[in-house]
């Protein structure tokens, strides 16, 4: 079990989604005054043309009563136990209401706070997968998970901080930021929040930073041992020339996926958002595999 936030492949969900192997519980959106689930396949153009126009977007946690279903379904299905695998509690209250469900739920669940977003919250689902299809119980699954997301970095920049400022997220930041909201940083996340890693004075420097510091992470892993992600929203040739760029920069380097920012991170880090999530090589569980 784990959240939209994730940002996992939804073709590579759909693999396991009929059989409940995976469930993923979407987390809300607010525009304006209507609430949006995250996987409402119009909810990117509702953000954008928020984004653009000035309209409030704001994002809440999914209700206990989400999880309870998601338990119950688990339980009808003949599960012996559940890993609910979520976004950091730093940045959103998700986990409390999957504790919550779990206390009262009819099988164990067993409810970890990855600690981070996007595939770095992501590699550690596909890495509990992969233990659970072999046969692995929830404590090792748990350890499977925990593993891998220790070993991802996440560095992404935004053109603009004023929706990371608006949302709070930003707000262990304000010292190093001042009140300066036109620079453009490189920020990561550490210890389940979001922090400034350096401050650069134009995109195209930006970008290219953000590059390099990816790329750097990856040849100290190794490249034949490292795979990435790279998340992105309403710039997708813009995070392809990226993904290729790393390739070339990289050679040998590993898998990769091409996503778009989930929408309730997107929320937060606007348009024109690019993502890199830098991982140690995972071969994540393909379609057919029984449990």
């Amino acid at each position: 079990m784990t959240d939209s936030a994730a940002g996992l492949p939804a073709e590579w969900v759909g693999w396991f989604a009929e059989s409940l192997q995976l469930t993923v519980v979407p987390m809300p959106v607010i525009i304006g005054e209507h609430v949006y689930s995250d996987d409402d396949a119009e909810l990117e153009t509702h953000i954008s043309l928020a984004l653009a126009s000035g309209t409030s977007v704001k994002t809440s946690r999914p209700s206990p009563g989400q999880f309870d279903r998601a338990y119950r379904n688990a339980a009808e299905a003949g599960f012996e136990a559940v890993v609910s695998i979520h976004i950091s509690t730093k940045l959103s209250g998700t986990f409390d209401a999957a504790h919550l469900a779990a206390q009262r739920a009819a099988l164990p669940v067993h409810v970890l706070d990855s600690g981070t977003v996007g595939m770095g919250q992501g590699i550690g689902v596909q890495a509990a997968v992969a233990a659970a299809l072999a046969g692995a119980d929830a404590e090792v699954v748990m350890a499977a998970a925990r593993a891998a997301i220790a070993a991802t970095d996440v560095y992404f920049y935004v053109p603009s901080l004023e929706q990371l400022r608006r949302g709070g997220r930003i707000s262990m930041a304000s010292s190093w930021l001042g009140t300066v909201l036109d620079i453009k940083p490189i920020l990561g996340i550490r210890d389940g929040s979001v922090v400034p890693l350096e401050k650069v004075r134009s995109a195209a420097k930006a970008v290219a930073r953000l590059q390099e510091l990816a790329a750097a992470n990856i040849a100290a892993r190794g490249a034949a041992n490292t795979q990435i992600s790279v998340h992105h929203f309403g710039n997708e040739d813009q995070a392809r020339t990226l993904d290729e760029a790393l390739h070339l920069a990289c050679p040998g380097l590993g898998s990769s996926t091409l996503t778009r920012l989930p929408a309730v991170l997107a929320a937060h880090a606007g348009l024109g958002v690019l993502v890199v999530v830098v991982a140690d090589s995972l071969v994540p569980p393909q379609a057919g595999q029984e449990p």
